[in-house]
């Protein structure tokens, strides 16, 4: 299966969706669909991610710009990592730290108080 076009190749403006078909069963359905980079996403999650790019990932930066705490933010990363078929943490093993002590390296790091290798050795649980 080929990846979608979201822009005309021949005028450059934006493409629009306009049929979907289920290959299971065969059913198509037709309209005007949003062509998005990152299907699977609703409009709040696609919300977030932009956030998330626009914030440079730092989520000292993001507590500030939604108003929301620490494990909020995180709940709603795994959300979105979840509803991109991937499970979160799956990969790494999970450092035995707190969420008020994470918090704290990160706004550390975001002061430029410590570095990114100390912030990430403390992450891990190494102390110092």
């Amino acid at each position: 299966m080929k990846p979608s076009m979201s822009k005309c190749p021949v005028c450059g403006n934006e493409l629009t969706v306009i049929r979907l078909h289920c290959d299971s069963c065969d059913t198509s359905i037709e309209g005007r669909f949003a062509n998005s980079v990152l299907p699977g996403l609703n409009e709040e999650q696609l919300d977030f991610v932009e956030t998330f790019i626009r914030c440079e990932g730092k989520i000292t930066r993001m507590e500030d710009e939604l108003n929301l705490s620490y494990p909020t933010i995180r709940n709603r990363l795994h959300e979105v990592i979840r509803a991109m078929g991937y499970e979160p943490g799956k990969d790494e093993q999970e450092p035995e730290i707190s969420d008020e002590k994470r918090r704290s390296i990160l706004e550390e790091l975001d002061a430029g108080k410590i570095s990114a290798d100390e912030a990430m050795r403390l992450l891990h649980g190494e102390e110092e």
